[in-house]
């Protein structure tokens, strides 16, 4: 996909900044439509399906995080959450109805646009993954994962992952029985330095273990190691059950 066929949507009720930052990213190559009514966005988002969508916490009619977990499962692009709230449990909330990255106002242009570029980027990455001679699908008992078509199945049952959920999961499966700092995944998956306060992997982590079939209280397949990271045990998804289907899981 060409970066001048990047389609955002913008759900934003402030019309002066919506349309600063519609100039802006048009100025950088990319196609922008603005919505300002919370009560269109959901429909909007599932109908024309944008290639990512730059979603306002505080909206008129429905507010970001009921849109977010309305349209979670028919739109499988990324969500980029915008707020003026710098409160964790805000960004928390965001990252569990199902949006991959958030930014808080006011946000530099430049800052927006290089966390746009890097979640768009990581649709591309399985065509580069294969280029450079990296395995496309994963195999591991049951669970099966597949950086092409971007899905995963517990047995014949298809896994509803979102987008970072996705990355995440690849990540550490393919790195399987090597430990991953959150220094490393944060730097692999959003491009920047780890700030040593963000709680989006631990979040992810958190939801993509039940879908997974492994134990939230105590986790086999996904192993919290302390004070180094996270690591993808083989062992433990190849022993899952052949005959456990995947938990249908709702973002």
């Amino acid at each position: 996909m060409e970066q001048e066929a990047w389609q955002i949507l913008i759900v934003e009720d402030d019309q002066r900044l919506a349309q600063l930052t519609r100039e802006y990213l048009e100025g950088n190559g990319l196609r922008v439509a603005i919505e300002a009514d919370g009560a269109r966005a959901a429909a909007r988002i599932l109908a024309e399906q944008p290639d990512l969508v730059i979603l306002d916490l505080m909206l008129p009619g429905e507010d970001g995080l009921s849109i977010c977990r309305k349209v979670r499962a028919g739109y499988k692009g990324p969500i980029l959450m915008l707020t003026a709230r710098t409160d964790d449990m805000d960004q928390v909330l965001g990252l569990e109805m199902g949006a991959d990255d958030y930014v808080c106002k006011p946000v530099r242009p430049r800052v927006l646009l290089a966390r746009i570029r890097a979640l768009l980027r990581r649709r591309e990455g399985a065509e580069g993954e294969r280029d450079e001679g990296l395995p496309r699908r994963l195999q591991f008992g049951p669970l099966a994962i597949d950086s092409a078509m971007r899905e995963a199945w517990l047995g014949e049952q298809g896994i509803e992952l979102t987008s970072a959920e996705f990355d995440l999961l690849w990540l550490l499966a393919v790195n399987a029985g090597r430990i991953l700092s959150r220094e490393e995944i944060f730097n692999a998956l959003r491009g920047i330095e780890y700030d040593g306060q963000d709680r989006s992997i631990d979040v992810r982590i958190s939801r993509i273990r039940p879908k997974i079939g492994d134990d939230p209280m105590h986790p086999r397949l996904i192993k919290t190691v302390r004070s180094k990271g996270y690591l993808f045990v083989a062992e433990a998804a190849e022993a899952l059950p052949h005959g456990d289907a995947a938990p249908v899981v709702r973002n």
